[in-house]
């Protein structure tokens, strides 16, 4: 248990079995009032940012998350079958958790999990990932200008913008966060 004049941004907490991280908290001072704690709290399963406010020395319980690393290996019905690198047990991960990630995702590609007991809460993929083009729209389909882009379509399927002297066969470097192209490899 941890009081909530000590939650930092970063903490996990429970509430109501729900867990969240904390984004940030901020001590409020009233004139004609109680004090009270204002924070911003990531819901992990939904990723939703709610707005909360606590009392002064309110207990809220704090929960450790633990981080394991997970190699994707396929799909496997409506889940996505890992395997986790640390103790070599297969976990299956819905594509609720995963979200976007899904997008990118191909054998091999490895991913940071937060757990918290035996359940995944968030997953992170790596900043940068090298994938090949499978398809891309034809350079006619677009004024030919040196700074313009077309759509490609990814490996893993997502679909991004590119310039227009990448082709099929390609491997370039994408940025995931921002699903950015960044170079030719």
């Amino acid at each position: 248990m941890a009081m909530t004049n000590n939650i930092l941004p970063g903490m996990s907490i429970n509430i109501r079995g729900k867990i969240f991280r904390v984004e940030s908290s901020a001590k409020v001072d009233v004139p004609r009032g109680t004090p009270f704690i204002k924070t911003k709290l990531r819901d992990l399963m939904t990723d939703e940012i709610i707005e909360k406010n606590f009392k002064i020395d309110e207990k809220v319980k704090e929960v450790s998350l633990i981080e394991h690393q997970l190699e994707f290996l396929y799909i496997e019905g409506k889940n996505y079958l890992f395997l986790d690198v640390g103790n070599l047990e297969q976990v299956l991960v819905s594509e609720k958790i995963l979200g976007d990630a899904v997008n990118f995702l191909k054998e091999g590609i490895q991913l940071k999990a937060m757990f918290y007991g035996d359940q995944i809460f968030s997953v992170e993929l790596p900043q940068f990932l090298e994938l090949m083009i499978i398809k891309t729209e034809s350079a006619t389909d677009k004024l030919q200008m040196s700074n313009s882009t077309k759509k490609a379509v990814l490996e893993t399927g997502a679909t991004i913008d590119v310039p227009q002297f990448i082709e099929v066969g390609d491997i370039i470097k994408v940025d995931v966060h921002a699903k950015e192209y960044i170079q030719r490899v």
